[in-house]
């Protein structure tokens, strides 16, 4: 059991959330100290110094334009209008206009152009955590929202690296890549992927729909049902479809560009056409929308069903190399999933310290009471072990695209210490990234309903619809089953652990200041515990191992996530003399894995109540005001 001195003498001013009345009309980016810490940690110095006015800007706009916005786009949805008034096939999402207004906004700043071209002030393009920094930032006001502009991302991921100078379809995909990486709202386009089919779901091999083969190379026609389609009438959409004579499962898969309108004449941006405009397109492509989904939540994407009856589509890459096309894409939507739900998490927890601080009780706001605090801390808690842990897997992620690596290649025999090492961490840490961050934004949205109370649970107030919105984060790109085996399968195939121990012990060797020595010996031991698992887990059956599977997930992130705080603190304390931090690692390893007598009733502990200020609030704290306390019953 560890303890520290009880608050006093703070170096800086805590926020005062109470000068708010919600929270909106405000910068998303200036107001979280935690989020901006975290960020700047995964750019390269000269990057960041660049990045750090655009992300407040997008902060601000976040913050004020798009939030309104969002909140009125949720209440008053968009409508598919399949048939014209004649009877026709139009295929047509009337899109709320605040959503074009949101659109431009976002395209206009960057957000699917930075990672790809050098944006204004810069020679050269930024690394994927700048667009991964932005979408955390844009999921405070709408995860919803930020779901089409992540796959705009992820369509042109899998364009840029698969589509060489001698493929078929190089010159008509290249117009494509640059629709959907484009600054100009007017000649952007939106992506999408078209993965579940309604009797496969998670096992992509039960795929059925089908590709012929036309009279131009590299152009086929698709005929088949999309179960699932998000941003359903996007004009770079992907999908995947069996070739004829293809082999079964996932090995016969091929990846297809599948646009909304075919190639030449007309405008996309026609009542008929598509609504999302830029690239030159045609009449519609040969496919039915058949209805939107009626959702829980994510109103702003529009979901539904799409029969492709003969569409038009553009082989990607190497014929039945789809999957691991695919597979690319999927990579960086689980790694935005994991930024959504921490922009989610930040969301939710901004609402209730503002209810905190503004909502009086018995005489006292209701962030005076104890208990009050400890939910308060807990929340803060979670919220930094998640970006913690997220950002440590965007670095990583980073790393990987900056190497040019691919998935669909064999490792080379040349291939350099670090990208091996962002492989590795990649593979591993962002399914459970992915998983672990979708799960805590659900609790943290059920929560922050119930610090609002009645209120919380009304339409018009964000936690309800954040808590709407947040439940399909355990759904989207893989549900927690599927990713812990993702898990497994990487320790097994890619012997990921090689690098995962490094890391964790890189982290624990950092803690200099004794106190972080103290929460790095507990950790030490259950890093431990945590190799002796992965043994165990590789030496049973298979059933079993996958029993445990998700287990073993908690465990690495747990494990890691406190490795990763306590080298944060002690950061903190180098650089900014400020034992803040030191106070999040504390509580993490406490609640995580320290061995409490009576469930810590009895011990007369009280960190949340005594450092609530530091905690909560982002006061500081002097690192001599760190001490180990006697036990409690001396």
């Amino acid at each position: 059991m560890w303890s520290v001195l009880i608050y006093r003498d703070m170096v800086e001013t805590p926020i005062e959330y109470g000068q708010h009345e919600e929270g909106r009309h405000l910068n998303y980016w200036d107001i979280d100290p935690a989020l901006r810490a975290e960020v700047e940690r995964t750019y390269p110095d000269a990057e960041f110094e660049w990045a750090e006015d655009e992300l407040s800007d997008l902060g601000e706009v976040t913050g004020h334009t798009i939030a309104d916005n969002a909140e009125i786009i949720d209440r008053e949805g968009h409508e598919l209008r399949t048939y014209d008034k004649h009877g026709e096939i139009q295929n047509h999402v009337q899109y709320h206009p605040l959503q074009h207004e949101n659109d431009e906004l976002v395209y206009e700043r960057g957000v699917t152009h930075d990672v790809f071209h050098a944006p204004p002030g810069r020679d050269d393009p930024l690394g994927f955590q700048h667009v991964l920094a932005q979408q955390t930032v844009l999921s405070f006001a709408d995860g919803g929202f930020v779901c089409p502009v992540s796959m705009t991302t992820g369509a042109a991921v899998v364009l840029e690296k698969y589509v060489d100078d001698d493929h078929p379809n190089a010159d008509l995909l290249s117009e494509y890549f640059e629709g959907l990486t484009s600054r100009d709202y007017d000649d952007h386009i939106e992506g999408a992927m078209f993965l579940t089919e309604k009797q496969g779901g998670s096992d992509v091999g039960a795929n059925e729909t089908t590709a012929e083969p036309t009279d131009e190379e590299g152009i086929y026609e698709l005929s088949g049902e999309k179960w699932f389609c998000s941003n359903i009438d996007a004009e770079g959409t992907l999908a995947l479809a069996r070739r004829p004579d293809a082999p079964e499962g996932t090995a016969g898969l091929s990846l297809f560009l599948v646009p909304h309108t075919k190639r030449d004449g007309g405008s996309p941006n026609d009542e008929a056409g598509a609504s999302d405009g830029g690239l030159s397109a045609g009449e519609l492509n040969d496919q039915l929308y058949r209805r939107l989904k009626d959702k829980l939540g994510t109103i702003a994407v529009p979901t539904g069903e799409v029969e492709f009856r003969g569409a038009e589509a553009y082989l990607v890459g190497e014929p039945e190399n789809g999957f691991k096309l695919m597979a690319e894409m999927m990579n960086f939507e689980r790694l935005t999933n994991a930024t959504g739900s921490v922009g989610g998490m930040g969301r939710s927890l901004l609402e209730s310290k503002v209810q905190a601080a503004t909502r009086d009780a018995f005489g006292e706001t209701v962030q005076q009471y104890p208990l009050m605090r400890r939910d308060l801390v807990n929340m803060q808690t979670d919220y930094e072990a998640a970006l913690a842990f997220t950002f440590e897997a965007t670095r990583h992620y980073a790393d990987y695209m900056r190497n040019e690596q691919r998935l669909d290649a064999d490792a080379p025999d040349d291939r350099s210490d670090r990208e091996a090492r962002a492989f590795k961490l990649m593979r591993l840490l962002v399914p459970i990234a992915k998983y672990k961050t979708a799960r805590m934004a659900v609790d943290t949205a059920s929560y922050a309903c119930e610090v609002l109370g009645g209120n919380g649970y009304v339409n018009g107030f964000a936690t309800e619809r954040m808590l709407r919105d947040s439940q399909v984060l355990p759904i989207w790109e893989g549900t927690s089953n599927v990713l812990s085996l993702d898990v497994l399968r990487v320790l097994n195939r890619e012997a990921a652990h090689e690098e995962l121990f490094p890391l964790v012990e890189d982290s624990l060797d950092a803690a200099d200041h004794p106190h972080l020595g103290d929460l790095a010996a507990t950790v030490e031991e259950e890093f431990t515990a945590m190799q002796e698992a992965m043994i165990s887990l590789a030496t049973e059956e298979q059933e079993y191992a996958q029993h445990e599977a998700k287990q073993l997930a908690d465990y690495i992130f747990d494990v890691v996530t406190a490795a990763l705080l306590i080298e944060r603190a002690q950061d903190a304390i180098d650089e900014r003399d400020d034992a803040r931090k030191s106070l999040v690692a504390e509580w993490f390893v406490e609640t995580r894995f320290a061995q409490q007598d009576a469930r810590g009733i009895t011990d007369g502990e009280k960190l949340p109540d005594d450092h609530f200020e530091e905690i909560v609030r982002h006061g500081s704290l002097s690192p001599d005001q760190l001490t180990e306390a006697a036990p409690a019953d001396d």
